[in-house]
């Protein structure tokens, strides 16, 4: 074996052995793993197929109707969007407590979750003990403001709320609740 044979193999082993970013960061968790949790309820209620009242509301016309959700994690996927655990948010957050609960806030203009709060029962901080999830997103450039205001409360409600302004364009409010009976 000569030496550029080996320095090949050697180098081929090390870059092998290396771990991706996305590997790096799911083993580096910063803050309340949002992403895996709405991983897992996705399929939990998937499994359970429970019936949905869901309302969609755009400014002032509104639908209800009662369904079952054929693909949960497309119907999740915006809180498990609102996830924190950017490799290049990490250090931005503050968290504090607020009456139990943990609430994770930010001013950094780059970062368009501002604020997640994870509610809790009385007394305990454990996962088994979550209430559920309040997220506000705000979206800012020259032409365009959006902010979302995303509500979990397991088994009980979920909702969605836009406020919209685009420049030159009338604002949009569009509100989608999808309550569990």
């Amino acid at each position: 074996m000569n030496y550029k044979t080996a320095s090949f193999f050697i180098l081929l082993l090390c870059c092998g052995c290396q771990s991706t970013p996305e590997q790096m960061q799911k083993n580096e968790l910063t803050y309340f793993d949002l992403k895996g949790y709405f991983e897992q309820e996705s399929i939990r209620l998937s499994k359970a197929a429970p019936l949905i009242v869901k309302t969609v509301r755009v400014n002032d016309s509104s639908e209800t109707k009662t369904t079952r959700i054929a693909d949960w994690r497309k119907e999740l996927e915006i809180f498990k969007d609102a996830d924190i655990n950017k490799t290049a948010w990490k250090g931005l957050f503050k968290i504090t407590k607020v009456n139990g609960d943990q609430q994770y806030t930010t001013d950094n203009e780059k970062i368009p979750v501002k604020e997640l709060t994870i509610i809790y029962k009385k007394g305990s901080t454990q996962l088994n003990a979550l209430k559920g999830f309040r997220i506000v997103v705000k979206n800012i450039n020259l032409l365009y403001h959006s902010t979302d205001t995303l509500i979990y409360y397991p088994d009980s409600i979920y909702q969605v709320k836009k406020a919209q302004n685009i420049l030159f364009l009338s604002d949009k409010r569009y509100q989608i609740s999808g309550k569990f009976p």
